[in-house]
């Protein structure tokens, strides 16, 4: 006897099991079907050599919406987020460092040491950011008004706006220069300390293959600080256990509300019958029927392998190819039989414990994206290490440690015909070479080391060209035109298909919103949406 569906969901990471447990929670059968020998997506923690276990791709928390996590009860079931005592320590070329974040008047102290005013202005950037972030928090966990749906577009459009045309006109001011401006032009505009733009800058270029100084590289740095730990706003923590512990407590939590989660079971393509979704076949060659197939898989993944192109209205097919994805990140997990000794600050203490970002001044950030365009990666690249076994033992043999190299500016496609594959290991000695020329004796502590390339992620975790955001966080590519204008509010150009990943709104990170807001659709198009306690 066949078992009947109604909803099939490709991907058990953390968006997919969000969107499984809210639409299991309303009374529907869900079944995830998951490539890999594991749930998780790109949230995982595995044993990358013996003894030392790691968040091997995504490795930080801030973003996670409270309301999955109260929801799902995640706190229950064994969920802790372990603050950073501060947000990063950037190490200087000229011997110095800087520390960023803790208490405002500490970062002030801090910024003193560089510039007076930067110190002095510090308190309205904060405001302002502040500000415009919680916008973005009103906005994340709504559906996008869909363009192409007549009034309805219109009061939705209204009732989504009305917070931000009740900001005052300064605060729409800093709206417009956050969506539009590069991240230099933004921090100019505030800051005077090149070392003190750079601590702000880093986070305009994660994940996002671009210079500080392309147009719209502000939104990449805005996007970073909407999150939250522990009620604190902006604030980032370790999750003890790892990325993994979220997501295996999301599984529990899923199948104890009866969702079937198969793993090693990739899907070939998407079903469709009459022009409408009929459901999935699986590589095995088994096939699935659900009226509903939910993908928490990229857009350029589910359009471009597995949904057939005369199964897509002409127009979408074709800009779907021109969907922009690829984030030039590379990311790397050794195993260190010490903790690494800064030259400018070489003693244990609260910096190993937080994002230590290697990229000293925007202009470092600038050269790093061009050498990457011509070579395929810099002499001198963007470097943030975490060493998430300073607070969570379980992670590495005692006395012993683990870090994660999360890397920026390495091509998604290296120039001239190369392939990543013969490649990946001299851009890893790249890497370690530059933390070694701020931490003598690094490449020494190395026991072990796992490379994931943008290829490799893709290869692993089906990131199409290592995007860790499932598509450019772009102005084109944000809110109702994410992934398509159209398309915004989780519905693909198929009746019965839904996307409920990070190439929807409100975009990349470990945020379950795009879980969240398309079960609410899917549960409205079902009819019940009253069922649905959003």
């Amino acid at each position: 006897m066949t078992t009947k569906y109604d909803a099939i969901i490709i991907g058990a990471g953390h968006n997919g099991l969000v969107c499984a447990f809210y639409l299991a929670r309303a009374g529907l059968k869900v079944r995830i079907v998951e490539r890999r020998d594991v749930v998780g997506g790109a949230a995982v923690t595995e044993e990358f050599h013996p003894g030392f276990r790691n968040s091997v791709a995504s490795y930080t928390v801030s973003l996670l919406q409270p309301k999955v996590i109260a929801d799902m009860r995640l706190a229950d079931h064994g969920y802790r987020v372990i603050e950073r005592p501060i947000s990063n320590f950037l190490p200087q070329e000229d011997g110095g460092y800087l520390k960023l974040g803790g208490a405002l008047e500490r970062t002030q102290a801090e910024f003193r040491r560089f510039s007076a005013h930067d110190a002095e202005v510090l308190p309205a950037y904060y405001d302002a950011l502040e500000g415009v972030a919680e916008v973005l928090r009103h906005l994340a966990l709504k559906s996008p008004p869909n363009v192409g749906d007549g009034i309805r577009t219109l009061i939705a459009g209204a009732l989504q706006g009305r917070k931000l045309a009740g900001l005052p006109i300064e605060a729409q001011r800093d709206v417009l220069d956050l969506f539009t401006k590069s991240a230099r032009a933004l921090l100019d505009g505030w800051f005077e300390s090149e070392a003190v733009k750079a601590a702000f800058g880093f986070d305009a270029v994660v994940g996002n293959y671009a210079s500080p100084d392309t147009p719209g590289s502000a939104y990449v740095l805005l996007h970073h600080v909407f999150g939250e730990v522990n009620g604190k706003k902006g604030a980032w923590g370790h999750s003890v256990g790892g990325m993994g512990n979220i997501t295996q407590i999301m599984a529990r939590v899923c199948r104890d509300l009866g969702v079937e989660i198969s793993l090693e079971s990739p899907v070939d393509k998407v079903r469709v019958d009459g022009g409408k979704v009929a459901g999935v076949r699986l590589e095995s060659g088994e096939e699935i029927a659900a009226p509903r197939v939910i993908a928490n898989v990229g857009p350029k993944l589910l359009y471009g392998r597995m949904v057939d192109s005369a199964d897509m209205p002409a127009d979408f097919a074709r800009r779907m190819k021109s969907f922009k994805a690829g984030s030039g990140t590379f990311r790397m997990n050794v195993a260190l039989s010490e903790l690494p000794r800064f030259t400018c600050l070489p003693e244990p203490g609260e910096h190993h414990q937080s994002g230590i970002i290697l990229a000293p001044t925007l202009d470092y950030m600038d050269r790093a994206f061009l050498d990457a365009k011509v070579h395929g990666w810099s002499k001198a690249p963007i470097v943030e290490m975490l060493i998430p076994s300073t607070i969570d033992d379980s992670l590495a043999p005692e006395g012993q440690h683990v870090a994660s190299l999360f890397c920026q500016q390495f091509a998604p496609e290296l120039p001239d015909g190369r392939d990543w594959d013969d490649e990946e290991d001299k851009a890893a000695d790249t890497i370690i070479d530059t933390v070694e020329a701020h931490a003598p004796g690094f490449r020494a502590s190395i026991l072990g080391r796992q490379v994931l390339s943008p290829k490799g992620l893709e290869r692993k975790f089906g990131l199409i060209g290592g995007d860790i955001m499932h598509g450019n966080m772009t102005l084109d590519q944000l809110w109702s035109a994410r992934p398509m204008l159209g398309h915004g509010a989780y519905r693909g150009p198929v009746k019965g298909l839904y996307m409920c990943g990070a190439g929807t709104h409100p975009g990349g990170g470990v945020t379950g919103a795009p879980g969240h807001n398309c079960a609410h659709e899917v549960l409205a198009d079902k009819g019940g949406y009253r069922r649905f306690r959003a």
